[in-house]
């Protein structure tokens, strides 16, 4: 897992124009919390972040005054464009720490239902683990060659690293292959008119702050 280093500085507390005024410097606003201790103000540097987060880097160091201190990167809001980070929150951890967080999913192979007249469907984008601190994954890649028409991936189907727990229910399901609207499966008996089923929600990138992106307190 690779791990991002961010510069950053220690703020005072503020309100909206206090922030604007940090992100008109190219920082960004940040809250450290957890362990038991008290929150801590920090600025973040808004390039830093954003290559960071190119990489889906979930553990961070944040050096202030020449010092390097590791974070879990816990929560990041964006501006209602959900372009530009805007306000970030960041937890204190230790090295050998479960830690719960999301983590994208791509798909591997070509289900064979593909050529049954079906069409991968893919649940989620990203779902919750916990593990070690310190061997989250980048991306989960689950194999579905082997999905016919119907079939799905359900979450107690996936194979994961060691130490790594999915926080959701084990019937769930990841991916599936469904038919192709207008087009008859071989053995598949003719359909009533019925309603269409809702189509899948997909987990979006990331929650949009508030008006002016506050902190807590």
């Amino acid at each position: 897992m690779h791990i991002e280093t961010i510069s950053g500085e220690t703020r005072s507390p503020g309100g909206k124009h206090a922030n604007d005024r940090l992100r008109k410097r190219g920082m960004i606003p940040a809250v450290v919390y957890g362990h038991g201790g008290e929150p801590e103000l920090l600025a973040l540097s808004r390039h830093d972040l954003e290559h960071a987060l190119q990489h889906a880097t979930h553990v961070i160091k944040v050096r202030i005054d020449g010092r390097e201190t590791q974070y879990l990167l816990k929560d990041v809001q964006y501006d209602h464009l959900q372009a530009t980070p805007i306000h970030a929150d960041l937890m204190r951890v230790t090295e050998h720490e479960r830690v719960k967080v999301t983590v994208a999913v791509e798909t591997v192979g070509e289900p064979h239902g593909i050529h049954e007249g079906g069409e991968l469907v893919l649940m989620h984008n990203d779902i919750e683990i916990e593990c070690p601190l310190l061997t989250i994954p980048d991306v989960l890649k689950f194999h579905v060659d082997h999905l016919g028409v119907g079939d799905a991936l359900r979450v107690r189907d996936l194979e994961l690293p060691e130490g790594v727990v999915v926080l959701m229910d084990p019937d769930e399901s990841i991916a599936t292959v469904r038919p192709k609207r207008g087009v008859k499966v071989e053995g598949e008996e003719e359909e009533t008119t019925e309603a269409s089923p809702a189509e899948p929600e997909l987990v979006g990138r990331g929650k949009t702050a508030g008006a002016d992106g506050e902190d807590a307190g």
